[in-house]
């Protein structure tokens, strides 16, 4: 068997490599797609059984498919942990590709999930309809500021009918005639995309049972539903909802250490659209359940809008891991979830004195 150790960059690898059966090892830097790619067909045709690792990173994708069409087998580690386990102050390529190497010689090699081709394809939809309103709603509150300018303060009424002959209709100079008019364009061709990205995305949702379920809870729409699910992926690689919320980046920073306890901002870990998504779907939870409402307001007066958002995102993801996990619906949820805000004895079992 052929164990590799591979420091990956994009233009480049280097790599360590050792044969069990002879025990012999090697290093080599292999250029970007040509070199490497016929490397690793060599070994594929030669018939040996081939383990790949590497540290999570991205512009990746064509190595990792070779690798899978060759049928090698490809570990991908936690580059965080990889690095915790450095001896040497030194750091270099082949001392990269090294460490790696003699972490899977040992057994010690800090692997993570990974997600198929069509769990990743799914999240570029994702993230192409997010870039796609992002772009709409810099060009729309351009197109604010134009009216805004001449005088003209519609808020949401400026898309209407009447508000948008009211924007072209305005008499610019040559040149912001020209910025309007393109601006405008681009927010007409913007508009029908997104919404067919939209279709797409509650398509995909139909035919995905647990972001039907998530989908019950209130606040939680086609596209907060199928984030969750495509970038939890498995909710059994997580014991508990502090995990989960850990995992999303929703828990203070922490530098602890005797008698002081110091936390910081959340850690921001993990994937910003699914946090980002999170957020927003708490806020319109808060507006639907009043003891989210009860609950966001308190938090709000004592600690500030900004962290009572996050806490309540986290609240709610929490919520759909469960969901998740015990594949529930919201209408069980609520029956066999937390009995927080129930009625019932709130300090315990009373004694009965009787």
């Amino acid at each position: 068997m052929m164990i590799i150790g591979c420091d990956y960059h994009p233009g480049f690898q280097q790599i360590a490599f050792v044969d069990t059966e002879t025990g012999e090892l090697q290093e080599r830097r292999l250029e970007h797609r040509e070199e490497a790619e016929k490397f690793y067909r060599d070994l594929a045709a030669q018939g040996l059984k081939v383990r790949v690792g590497m540290e999570a990173s991205g512009h990746a994708h064509w190595f990792e498919r070779l690798l899978s069409e060759l049928q090698c087998e490809l570990w991908i580690g936690n580059a965080a942990a990889i690095n915790a386990k450095r001896v040497r102050k030194q750091k270099t390529d082949r001392q990269d590709a090294q460490l790696i190497l003699r972490l899977l010689l040992k057994d010690d090699f800090p692997q993570i999930w990974m997600p198929n081709w069509e769990n990743r394809d799914l999240r570029q939809l994702l993230w192409h309809r997010h870039r796609m309103v992002q772009a709409r709603t810099r060009i729309m509150n351009q197109l604010q500021a134009v009216a805004l300018n001449e005088g003209l303060r519609s808020k949401k009424r400026l898309w209407r009918d009447a508000g948008r002959k009211q924007l072209e209709a305005f008499r610019l100079a040559p040149w912001a005639s020209r910025r309007r008019r393109d601006l405008l364009e681009l927010l007409d061709r913007l508009t029908p995309t997104i919404a067919e990205l939209t279709a797409a995305i509650e398509q995909e949702v139909e035919r995905c049972p647990a972001a039907k379920r998530l989908q019950t809870h209130p606040g939680v729409g086609a596209l907060t539903a199928l984030a969750f699910v495509l970038i939890v992926g498995q909710a059994e690689r997580f014991q508990c909802g502090k995990q989960i919320a850990s995992y999303l980046g929703l828990v203070p920073l922490e530098d602890s250490s005797g008698q002081r306890r110091r936390l910081g901002h959340i850690t921001k870990q993990d994937n910003s659209l699914l946090r980002f998504l999170l957020v927003e779907a708490a806020q319109v939870t808060a507006r639907s359940l009043p003891e989210w409402r009860s609950k966001y307001c308190h938090m709000a007066l004592r600690r500030g809008r900004k962290i009572a958002k996050v806490a309540m995102a986290r609240k709610l993801a929490v919520r759909l891991y469960w969901m998740m996990r015990k594949e529930w619906d919201y209408a069980q949820l609520s029956k066999f979830g937390s009995h927080a805000g129930k009625p019932g004895y709130r300090h315990g079992v009373k004694q009965n004195a009787e």
